[in-house]
């Protein structure tokens, strides 16, 4: 079973209070529709699965040991597709103690961090808008380690373990972005 969008968006508001991590989640699911797009692959279950994949976040306060297990447990609870669950459970490596294998996994880890450095990149221009954030800032941005320190660089370079390369990767993901600005406050 997959949740449909407005069902899997009450549930997203009913477990994250933050803003930033709704404007994050909407912002992974933009993303992860667009790589579905590119792929070939099922749009609506790829959207879905970045719109959930922090479901757990604030439950877990973030810990490294059960973010993503709890929020897979929750989802196969409620009968979701275990593809899903599985993709949202090996996003944090950490907690479930092996490495990603398959091409969703792969696909949602890269998606979801390079927001962040997208994000962030944002922040420091003088509009504060995403729709500015060129793909070579983005590459650019992934070698300097001390700027969004906390973005995994070796996550969102799993794009390429999908096929498409870093700058390809950044074009795709900044425009995914930029299509919901107005969401995002980007």
């Amino acid at each position: 079973m997959l949740l449909e969008r407005e069902k899997a968006l009450t549930l997203l508001h009913k477990h994250v209070k933050n803003e930033r991590m709704i404007a994050h989640s909407l912002s992974s699911e933009a993303v992860m529709r667009a790589l579905a797009l590119r792929l070939d692959k099922d749009v609506e279950k790829w959207g879905i699965t970045g719109l959930l994949h922090d479901l757990d976040v604030e439950f877990t306060n973030g810990d490294a040991k059960t973010h993503g297990l709890v929020a897979a447990d929750w989802l196969l609870e409620m009968g979701i597709d275990p593809d899903v669950a599985d993709a949202i459970k090996m996003h944090n490596e950490a907690a479930s103690g092996m490495e990603r294998s398959t091409e969703f996994q792969f696909a949602l880890a890269a998606g979801e961090t390079i927001t962040g450095l997208i994000t962030a990149t944002a922040m420091v221009y003088p509009d504060r808008k995403v729709a500015s954030v060129k793909p070579k800032s983005i590459v650019k941005r992934m070698k300097e380690k001390a700027f969004a320190a906390s973005v995994k660089r070796e996550n969102i370079m799993e794009c390429e373990k999908i096929g498409i390369p870093i700058n390809e990767f950044a074009e795709l993901s900044i425009t995914a972005m930029a299509e919901i600005a107005d969401q995002i406050g980007l």
